[in-house]
């Protein structure tokens, strides 16, 4: 065989590992799950769109989408506005690194550790009784009755939210705090010189610049909601009107006997709302390697 061949074949020799392992534990169970979300509770029967049409008329799937856009909205955004508020803010102060420090900690709790800590927050006692959660104890400290916070529905959700944002805020204020800096100085200065304010220097020079920066952080967020799980099960189990799309794939898969295709058909409702988002990325990272 010719050397050209074999320098042809080197690098799919180093990626074969790697293409293996992917083609293994990821995409064949893709396929697997997504052929499976057209056969019946055991797996065995062609059903063809049975699962889907039942999903589409179940109360509590249609309350899991409203739950999951809940969360799409509200999660990314308020992690996105409070990491730029605390990264621009850090950075003109003395403890702006321990702040920051402070802020990232969470990060390296789980999702569920985190819950228990918010569980403390939320708990809530009869009236009469001490509270031990923060919230309620705020709450009677200044004369108001406490409540069962996680159990209020539509709101219940925002609390649950609070969590998510508490763990990922850390991450935006890193990564907002790292691009801010990158932005030349040159260009502030040539900014404030023309007459520009702090404030139109930050909306008309920092923005576009640390712009690749929020749809990474963005994005990065995004994934993470729609797969959102652990926050939900360990706080409400999905009770109160709190179920999300990965938590009702869980327990139509796992629990009860199990249903493997109705589990199969949500996990492919979930793996689809995925995709844009990481095509998008694709196709952005590819844009960014034409212009580079």
């Amino acid at each position: 065989m010719s050397r050209r061949f074999f320098a042809k074949l080197e690098p799919w020799l180093f990626l074969a590992p790697a293409l293996f392992l992917l083609v293994v534990y990821l995409i064949y169970p893709a396929i697997h799950t997504f052929i499976l979300s057209f056969f019946d509770k055991f797996g065995m029967h062609f059903v063809g769109l049975r699962n889907y049409t039942w999903a589409l008329h179940d109360p509590e799937f249609l309350q899991s989408i409203r739950n999951n856009l809940l969360w799409l909205i509200v999660a990314p955004l308020a992690s996105i506005v409070l990491g730029f508020v605390v990264a621009a803010l850090a950075d003109n102060v003395r403890w702006g690194t321990l702040a920051k420090s402070l802020i990232f900690m969470p990060m390296a709790i789980s999702f569920v550790g985190a819950s228990v800590i918010w569980k403390f927050v939320y708990d809530f006692r009869a009236e009469g009784q001490n509270q031990i959660g923060v919230l309620n104890a705020l709450v009677v400290a200044l004369g108001g009755e406490p409540r069962a916070w996680i159990t209020i529905p539509f709101w219940n959700n925002l609390f649950l939210i609070i969590i998510l944002v508490w763990m990922q805020t850390g991450f935006a204020v890193v990564m907002f705090s790292a691009a801010i800096r990158g932005v030349p100085d040159e260009l502030l200065e040539a900014a404030r010189i023309d007459g520009a304010n702090e404030v139109q220097v930050f909306i008309r020079v920092v923005l576009p610049q640390i712009w690749g920066t929020i749809l990474v952080v963005w994005t990065t967020f995004t994934v993470d909601v729609l797969k959102v799980f652990d926050i939900v099960i360990a706080m409400t189990n999905g009770q109160w009107d709190t179920n999300v799309l990965a938590n009702m794939m869980y327990n139509w898969m796992f629990r009860g006997g199990g249903d493997f295709g109705r589990g199969s058909m949500l996990a492919t409702v979930i793996m689809i709302a995925v995709l844009p988002i990481m095509l998008w990325n694709i196709r952005r990272f590819r844009a960014e390697e034409d212009y580079r």
